[in-house]
C-alpha cells in the first residue's frame, strides 16, 4: 500500500504530546515523521502511512490527548512537494511571483500548503512550522502571478474554514533580495 498520507495532532501540552505520540504509534502501522515541542509551549506529532493506518493513529491520538488537542488532520495523497518544503530542502533559483500564507496553527497551515500546491502550478519554497513564530506557521511559494494567486486562495480557504487564517499575500514582482531572506 502507498504510504503517501500524513496525520498531525497539534497540542497545548508537551506531556500530552508524548502520551499522544505513544498512542498513535501503538494504534497502527505508521512511521513517526516528527514529535517535538514548538513555540509557544505547544507540541506536535506527525505520522505517515497508508490512509487507513494514519486515520486510526490520529483517532487514537486525539482520544488519548483529550483536552489538549488544538488541531489535527489526515491528508490522504499528500503532494510530494510538501515534505521537502517542511524540511527546507527546496531549491529555488529565482522568484517569479511570491505567495505567503500564514496561519495560527501548524496543522491548518500544512493542510493549506497541500491544497495550494495541488490547486495551481507553483513551487513550494518553505513551510515554516511554529519555531520563532509564536506558535504560528507560514508557507512561501512561487510561480506565475495567476498561479500564485490561485494557490494562495485555495490554501487560504482551507485555513480560513478552521478560523486560523492570519494573512495571505501575493507579491507580483518581488525584489530578488527576498529570496535570500527565505533560504
Amino acid at each position: 500500500m502507498a504510504r503517501d498520507s500524513i496525520g498531525l495532532i497539534e497540542l497545548t501540552s508537551s506531556a500530552a504530546g508524548f502520551q499522544t505520540c505513544d498512542a498513535m504509534l501503538k494504534a497502527a502501522d505508521v512511521d513517526l515523521v516528527l514529535s517535538r515541542s514548538i513555540c509557544s509551549g505547544k507540541y506536535m506529532v506527525m505520522v505517515r502511512g497508508d490512509v487507513a493506518a494514519v486515520e486510526a493513529a490520529v483517532s487514537s491520538g486525539v482520544a488519548a490527548a483529550r483536552f489538549a488537542v488544538i488541531d489535527s488532520f489526515v491528508i490522504p495523497n499528500l503532494h510530494e512537494a510538501v515534505f521537502p518544503a517542511i524540511s527546507g530542502a527546496t531549491k529555488v533559483e529565482e522568484l517569479d511571483a511570491l505567495g505567503v500564507l500564514e496561519s495560527f496553527s501548524v496543522a491548518s497551515l500544512i493542510e493549506g500548503a497541500d491544497a495550494a500546491v495541488k490547486a495551481a502550478n507553483v513551487q513550494l519554497i518553505e513551510i515554516r512550522l511554529a519555531m520563532a513564530l509564536g506558535g504560528k506557521a507560514f508557507v512561501t511559494l512561487t510561480g506565475g502571478v495567476a498561479a500564485v494567486e490561485a494557490a494562495i486562495q485555495a490554501g487560504a480557504e482551507i485555513v480560513g474554514k478552521k478560523g486560523m487564517l492570519v494573512n495571505k499575500v501575493v507579491i507580483p514582482h518581488p525584489r530578488p533580495e527576498l529570496l535570500n531572506e527565505m533560504i
